[in-house]
């Protein structure tokens, strides 16, 4: 006769198994006995937390809502290497915008992609915040997801995440703070963060340093910086990150903050730099490895950047991107014989649309590389069929429609004149600029 688990000690077991839906239903069981006891309360609440968690430090992305309804006032002529919101205003060195590709808003394209990057995001925050997630981040679990000591904070934990109900959130962690007579350093963490959610962004930092000045913590650290990030003030974020380190010397998290701050600055070799500081802390950190693979990538180094790459796969990272990354650098690195099986295990493992489009246009490129135009050709209408919002790719067609003579299906040659003058003032030192432009010049000369 097996022996059966008692049911509370059966519910914790699920949640340690990260089952949380099966720990919430027997929870719901235990309170219907009467008399409901707190510790299935707190429990519950907990698990109905982590069904829907999203780490706060991690998940930073700017809506649609914080960006038209943005009050900040922020120098509009910053000074060079002072603002992540003017792109080009860094003085560090590392590969020209010209050569590196960059996202819209003019900040390069990281080699990992995180919730504050916007290459390749899944959603923006107000989506983010409402779908279940796991608590799995790329930044390991700390103090701050594991105090559940009381009813209290559970209940605080799944007002804000669960509920999404900040106001009520800020009223209870307001109350309690009150109640410890403004002595516990964690509620005033939890106010900052209700804070931050409601743009009020000064009183956030209030409270975070108010809560550091009592117990020095990475996570609050890892918040006030956050915070400055948000306000564009990129060099007092370094600064906070940096006073960290002198207090919890080598931590990851802080050497890792600093070296993003650098990259969204276009500072790519001091961001290498502190990558590389990162790996001497931890040599498995899976955004390091990648970001400086990217680095030598873009620095006209594919060998070693293909050395990172085969060191993520060694670590067990099997996705789309990386096979993707790794058929890129064989072929620029000259090893033929693996390129074109990287990238059909890329399109095996591609999971949307999104992804796929990626895959065939680095065939196209690999296909303009070999000298078969008609591949080339083929390859770029695929990335539109996948995704046809692709700019890149119908620039590459018009350039291959341009070189078979086909000019009616190009478009408006004096505006394509302009575009590339404008480029070239931007990038004075960008060759496949100037060759267009001289290409134009020889068609208008004919005309």
């Amino acid at each position: 006769m097996g022996l059966e688990l008692e049911p509370l000690f059966q519910a914790w077991s699920y949640f340690r198994r990260r089952k949380f839906r099966q720990c919430s239903e027997l929870c719901s069981q235990l309170l219907e006995r009467p008399p409901g006891e707190q510790a299935a309360w707190s429990l519950k609440t907990r698990a109905l937390t982590e069904m829907v968690y999203v780490d706060e430090i991690d998940m930073d992305e700017e809506g649609i809502a914080e960006i038209m309804l943005d009050e900040n006032a922020i120098a509009q002529v910053a000074r060079p290497g002072t603002s992540l919101k003017l792109p080009g205003t860094s003085q560090g060195g590392g590969p020209s915008p010209a050569v590196r590709p960059v996202t819209q808003s003019g900040r390069p394209i990281t080699g990992f992609v995180r919730p504050s990057t916007q290459s390749g995001r899944p959603s923006t925050m107000e989506q983010a915040i409402k779908t279940p997630r796991t608590a799995l981040t790329a930044r390991p679990i700390t103090s701050a997801s594991g105090r559940f000591i009381r009813l209290g904070t559970a209940l605080f934990e799944y007002i804000f995440h669960h509920e999404n109900d900040v106001k009520n959130a800020l009223d209870l962690a307001a109350l309690a703070t009150e109640h410890a007579q403004f002595k516990d350093w964690w509620w005033k963490v939890q106010i900052g963060k209700c804070y931050y959610r409601l743009g009020l962004y000064r009183e956030a930092e209030k409270q975070f340093r108010s809560s550091l000045k009592q117990q020095d913590m990475v996570d609050t650290i890892l918040y006030l910086a956050k915070v400055y990030v948000r306000l564009d003030q990129p060099v007092t974020a370094l600064n906070i990150f940096k006073q960290g380190l002198e207090r919890f010397p080598g931590e990851v998290t802080l050497i890792c903050g600093i070296a993003r701050i650098y990259e969204e600055m276009n500072n790519i070799s001091t961001a290498a730099e502190y990558y590389k500081d990162v790996l001497k802390q931890d040599n498995t950190h899976v955004e390091a490895i990648a970001c400086i693979g990217s680095n030598h990538f873009y620095s006209d180094q594919p060998e070693m950047a293909l050395r990172f790459y085969r060191r993520l796969l060694q670590m067990g990272v099997y996705n789309c991107q990386l096979f993707n990354n790794l058929g890129l650098c064989c072929f620029y690195a000259q090893q033929y014989d693996m390129t074109l099986s990287s990238f059909e295990r890329a399109l095996f493992l591609a999971e949307n649309e999104e992804e796929t489009a990626d895959v065939w246009y680095n065939l196209g490129h690999v296909a303009v590389g070999i000298g078969d135009l008609n591949l080339a050709y083929q390859c770029f209408k695929l990335t539109l069929v996948n995704n046809n919002d692709y700019a890149e790719a119908y620039n590459n067609l018009a350039v291959l429609e341009m070189r078979k003579g086909h000019i009616e299906q190009v478009g408006d040659l004096q505006r394509s004149y302009t575009a590339a003058r404008k480029s070239e003032e931007a990038f004075p030192g960008h060759v496949d600029t100037q060759q267009l432009i001289k290409q134009l010049k020889q068609h208008f000369a004919m005309l």
